[in-house]
């Protein structure tokens, strides 16, 4: 883990109220797939080339009709008030000066409208996608990604690993179900079928099909990413659906406690895909050379969730520059060191699995 990440996350263990730290720090049952997460890329090592006359790497990518400065984007992540007063204000304003795509959730604790307007604050050019769960009534769907269009988001990240809530023994222990009452969902507000001043819960249904996400692409102009592939056949069906990017994802290892690590279902779903669309990594990201290694397995882009709550907490909107800040710098560094001169020049063959020697995985 990055040094400046480490001391953001003991600093903002020390701030939390420990049943919201519980809250951002824990995964499913017994927490296998989170603590996966991480040790999938311990697991791993990068092999350099030398003497490759790279210069300075290049760190921007292209992501949709969106520029970032580097291959590092933040996750959605619920609830951001519970961290910090300035809340999801703070790490928009971050994301936007960091220059990279801020990914705002659904279970946002600010309206999708005024993290925009906080971003654009920033850079007029700012980008802010959308996080959406297909929702059982169509009318509800359709009216989150209204908003999200009104609000000048760029794009719609549909997450499909929810078809219940996972159970998350933290939380259950602790007794924590639901926002204290000066806080709320409010992109969940006047929402159809609901009073015009209440929130509606989020709601989870085992019934939602690719159905509803082919309705909801013939009803938005927004691009659709999809968020929580880890079986490559359903990034083959992505890509029929329309659907114009993929993030591999176990939901932080929030949802199924026996999926695989993100990292390690990476592979197939890029050659599943075959550079038809990007596929963006999400879950245990802490480093610089995290990000590398995704890179050379063949995602365009990373992201990163719990880190930027980490630096909220710590330190407000310059936690979280300082999150960004540093994943931007540690990422040009090992790209240096590897002989890239930019973010596509990684390669498999420089990935080796730790204790069986070069020659790729």
């Amino acid at each position: 883990m990055s040094g400046v990440i480490e001391e953001l996350r003991h600093k903002a263990a020390a701030r939390l109220d420990p049943v919201h730290r519980d809250f951002f720090d824990g995964g499913a049952g017994a927490e296998t797939a989170l603590a996966e997460n991480e040790r999938a890329f311990r697991r791993l090592a990068l092999v350099p080339r030398v003497l490759r006359g790279a210069g300075d790497p290049d760190t921007g990518v292209r992501l949709l009709d969106d520029r970032a400065s580097m291959p590092v984007v933040v996750s959605p992540t619920a609830f951001h008030r519970l961290a910090h007063p300035d809340g999801e204000h703070a790490t928009a304003r971050a994301a936007a000066a960091a220059g990279t795509v801020l990914i705002t959730s659904m279970a946002s604790t600010t309206p999708v409208a005024e993290v925009t307007a906080a971003a654009r604050a920033v850079r007029d050019d700012a980008a802010v996608w959308f996080q959406l769960y297909l929702q059982p009534d169509p009318a509800v769907t359709d009216a989150l990604a209204e908003r999200a269009l009104r609000a000048g988001c760029s794009a719609l990240v549909v997450t499909a690993d929810s078809p219940v809530f996972g159970r998350r023994a933290r939380d259950d222990r602790n007794g924590f179900h639901d926002l204290p009452p000066w806080l709320a969902a409010e992109n969940m507000r006047g929402l159809p079928g609901g009073p015009p001043d209440a929130t509606r819960d989020i709601a989870m249904s085992p019934r939602l099909s690719w159905a509803d996400l082919r309705r909801l692409r013939e009803a938005t102009p927004l691009p659709l990413v999809l968020k929580g592939v880890l079986h490559p056949q359903d990034a083959r069906l992505a890509l029929d659906e329309g659907v114009r990017a993929v993030i591999v994802s176990n939901h932080g290892g929030r949802q199924l406690d026996a999926a695989p690590a993100a990292l390690d279902a990476l592979p197939a779903v890029v050659a599943a895909v075959a550079g038809r669309i990007p596929v963006l990594l999400d879950g245990g990201v802490r480093c610089g050379a995290d990000v590398v290694l995704a890179l050379a397995l063949g995602a365009t882009a990373v992201g990163v969730g719990r880190p930027v709550v980490w630096g909220l907490a710590a330190e407000g909107e310059h936690g979280v520059r300082r999150v960004l800040e540093e994943l931007r710098e540690e990422t040009a560094h090992v790209l240096t060191l590897c002989g890239a001169a930019d973010c596509a020049a990684m390669t498999p063959d420089q990935v080796a699995v730790r204790g069986r020697g070069v020659g790729g995985c």
